[in-house]
């Protein structure tokens, strides 16, 4: 990919302005946008800001924004396609809706929602915090009260409300109020939002459901909240199974193989309780 210099320029000035990034990064886009603005040599200044990410990058401890210039500079641009907000908001209120659920890393959560008929588009983000635009830093530092969560615009003559909510206990450990899987800390509270009282109505019934169905042997902790501002997360995580297949199957292979173990678990403990009701 051919770069150019009035285009990376912009790049550096996003990313210095940009609140995620950090202070180490930030140094360097300084430091290279100013030798662009002195005329440096653009391919030696791009080959040492390269060099200089290069060992994060490899870690993969880069934050978001500066991962998607990373892999522009490095000729992988499909990794940082813009997601297209514009098709994600409402444009149709008597047939179009809304959800929103937090289940672990929203990384596994998208697929399994996008690829139903009947989904116009699914948003990575953070809700249910304190803060105004957080970054994946802040809510990973878990003080600002967020979880990572997906807000899904689905079509109501398509696809119902409960149907989602259904898939959602598939894909997630309601039992886990620490996490889910292998995503560890607050920020991976299993949580469902309602923006209405029939969205609430639908999914306490739907949870009392599967508390009467006896398929799990701890209690089910999934909380269900009413939606506050869903902000949309760094255009590194959206989609990201498209963008990173391989490290992408890696994460979702490990998320089934404890899913599989916990459902395992829950059977071999239900089948040899003394004091269960097939006793």
């Amino acid at each position: 990919m051919s770069l150019n210099q009035e285009e990376t320029l912009n790049d550096l000035y996003n990313l210095i302005l940009n609140p995620g990034t950090r202070e180490w990064e930030r140094s360097l886009f300084v430091s290279a946008k100013n030798s662009l603005e002195t005329n440096a040599y653009f391919d030696t200044l791009l080959a040492k800001l390269e060099a200089d990410l290069r060992p994060l990058a490899l870690r993969g401890t880069l934050t978001p924004d500066v991962t998607d210039f990373y892999n522009k500079i490095t000729g992988n641009p499909a990794t940082s396609i813009p997601f297209d907000l514009t098709k994600h908001y409402t444009n149709d209120v008597a047939h179009q809706d809304s959800a929103v659920f937090a289940g672990g890393c929203f990384w596994c959560m998208v697929e399994p929602f996008e690829t139903l008929k009947g989904i116009i588009s699914v948003l990575s983000g953070y809700t249910g915090g304190e803060v105004d635009y957080p970054t994946y830093d802040q809510v990973s530092s878990r003080y600002t009260g967020h979880v990572e969560a997906v807000e899904i615009i689905f079509d109501t003559r398509i696809i119902s409300y409960e149907a989602l909510v259904e898939l959602y206990w598939k894909l997630t450990d309601p039992t886990d109020e620490f996490g889910q899987f292998q995503d560890r800390g607050s920020q991976y509270r299993p949580i469902i939002f309602v923006r209405n009282n029939k969205q609430r109505q639908l999914a306490e019934k739907s949870k009392q459901q599967l508390v009467a169905s006896g398929r799990y042997t701890k209690p089910i902790v999934t909380l269900i909240l009413p939606t506050t501002t869903f902000w949309p997360a760094e255009n590194f995580h959206q989609q990201f199974y498209k963008k990173n297949p391989s490290k992408y199957k890696k994460i979702e292979r490990a998320r089934q193989q404890l899913m599989t173990y916990q459902k395992v678990e829950s059977k071999i403990r239900n089948d040899f309780n003394p004091f269960s009701k097939k006793s």
